[in-house]
């Protein structure tokens, strides 16, 4: 029994798949923030956030899915800070929340509201 094919066209098929996801950006005056953006180009291109936070995200151990505890991470590890952005687009859009890392957008996600 040859599988080959089977498996190749089961490949391509999961590739093709995958292949599809995009970056979120956020449209904003006639322009549009998106992916790898500064701090600055997101407001000089959207405007104040409604609400805005910067929080120290957990370390991990390098090529763990496990965070480095807080006392040990606290006195060695250096902070990971990351900065949320809420934007209020209007009556009938979702809340869009733009995170930044070393003040770059490292993603855009659109109807969490805070907790």
């Amino acid at each position: 029994m040859n599988t080959t094919p089977r498996a190749g066209l089961v490949l391509v098929a999961l590739t093709a798949c995958c292949s599809f996801a995009h970056a979120e950006s956020l449209r904003c005056n006639g322009t549009s923030a998106s992916e790898g953006d500064s701090r600055i180009a997101v407001l000089y291109k959207c405007g104040q956030p409604v609400l805005a936070d910067v929080y120290c995200a957990p370390v991990f151990y390098s090529g763990s899915p496990y965070p480095v505890p807080a006392p040990i991470a606290g006195a060695y590890v250096p902070c990971q800070a990351v900065e949320e952005w809420i934007y209020d687009r209007g009556e009938g859009n979702l809340v869009a929340t733009v995170r930044f890392h070393n003040g770059r957008v490292q993603s855009i996600r659109y109807g969490y509201y805070p907790h």
